[in-house]
């Protein structure tokens, strides 16, 4: 016999299911203030050449950079959008769409061709990320995760005078809409699985690289709140980081505060680069 939901078991399904965040943990994590930068890495910043591929989260990160900068004359980067190696000068952060959202091995090798037509030759910084998109519940994290380490592998051999960035991949606000629910109630839950995707990727960047090479872990940033909070779901007893709702206004996209809170920090992590 089918079984049915009634309307008072499925509210009593819901209110259970409100309880994945049954406790506040605090997550200081930070890469400093851009008001606590010496003028000798302002200065040293504005002489740098960098180059940043991305699609439309990324976008975000610039337009708050532009912000940012903007209230920091004395951090003297241009912002250019641009892929032409020739506009690599010193004091040009150039940045550019690559690849295609929803094929990350279409980014990895856009950037690499990139880097291999010019901008390696060019750049004094160089980095790409992949959107919340490129990942997830069906993405076969580990297979794509040794595509883009033996690519950054023979980029970092070729060209030894650049520093490559590593860039955790950006989270999605977990859906709460009557959709969810409904979902969640049934045992589907892909808001969820599609954000542990991002995370298993997360982890294995963070294991390859972290404390051997740069990494800048724009996933952790959007995933701790401005009060210090870490956003986050239970899932089978692991924490797994979601984007917080106040970096955003549609679930994904940085909003005015997210764009220019992820870009401070990244002018503070670039600065700090040795």
């Amino acid at each position: 016999m089918k079984k049915i939901l009634t309307l008072s078991g499925f509210i009593a399904v819901l209110m259970m299911s409100g309880c994945e965040r049954s406790e506040i943990v605090k997550d200081d994590f930070s890469y400093g203030e851009i008001k606590n930068l010496t003028a000798s890495q302002k200065e040293d910043l504005s002489r740098k050449r960098i180059f940043f591929g991305h699609q439309s989260v990324g976008g975000n990160i610039v337009e708050g950079l532009k912000d940012v900068l903007n209230a920091n004359k004395d951090i003297k980067l241009v912002i250019l959008e641009s892929d032409k190696p020739e506009n690599l000068k010193p004091g040009v952060f150039e940045h550019a769409l690559i690849g295609q959202n929803e094929k990350p091995v279409s980014k990895i090798e856009a950037f690499s061709d990139l880097i291999k037509h010019g901008t390696g030759k060019n750049s004094d910084i160089a980095f790409f990320k992949f959107c919340y998109i490129d990942i997830n519940k069906s993405t076969d994290v580990k297979s794509l995760f040794n595509i883009y380490q033996q690519k950054m592998s023979e980029l970092k051999a070729a060209y030894p005078d650049v520093t490559f960035i590593h860039v955790t991949v950006p989270f999605r606000l977990a859906d709460k809409n009557i959709k969810y629910w409904i979902k969640k109630a049934v045992g589907i839950d892909p808001s969820i699985k599609n954000n542990t995707a991002r995370n298993r990727y997360n982890d294995l960047l963070r294991s390859a690289y972290e404390g051997k090479e740069p990494v800048f872990d724009l996933a952790r940033l959007e995933a701790v709140s401005p009060d210090k909070n870490l956003c986050f779901f239970e899932d089978k007893g692991s924490r797994i980081m979601v984007l917080c709702p106040e970096y955003t206004d549609d679930g994904g996209h940085l909003n005015a505060i997210g764009r220019r809170y992820v870009a401070e920090q990244l002018l503070v992590f670039l600065a700090d680069l040795k």
